[in-house]
């Protein structure tokens, strides 16, 4: 069993920089591809940001690329997104998630509300 924690998120303007993280409480963490998603109101999840095990690869929906960055720390069972020049429609609950591929993500965490203002 996975469990993941996010944190970080809060209130920020347009332009400004968040970043957010989850804490893994798993001893196998180094085994798992970790993305990000998000939910807007009324609208249905999207993928942010992935990457792979040993962080070597990272990939980005394409509306966040060069916005945001997306790392890990194995030793801390860590994952974080740094995210720069916010923008209003960034605003939604963001998730993090792990799973054994890219192709299932099996574990889930509770999601950090992120509210850009304009």
């Amino acid at each position: 069993q996975v469990q993941l924690v996010e944190s970080g998120g809060g209130l920020v303007q347009a332009g400004g920089s968040l970043r957010l993280s989850c804490a893994a409480s798993v001893r196998t963490f180094s085994t798992y591809v970790m993305k990000w998603f998000r939910q807007a109101p009324g609208k249905e999840r999207e993928f942010v940001a992935g990457i792979m095990q040993s962080g070597s690869y990272t990939y980005y929906q394409d509306s966040v690329k060069g916005r945001f960055t997306i790392s890990r720390d194995n030793a801390k069972n860590m994952v974080y997104l740094q995210m720069n020049s916010l923008k209003p429609e960034d605003t939604a609950v963001y998730y993090c998630a792990a799973g054994p591929t890219g192709a299932t993500m099996n574990y889930w965490g509770q999601g950090t509300q992120v509210i850009v203002s304009s």
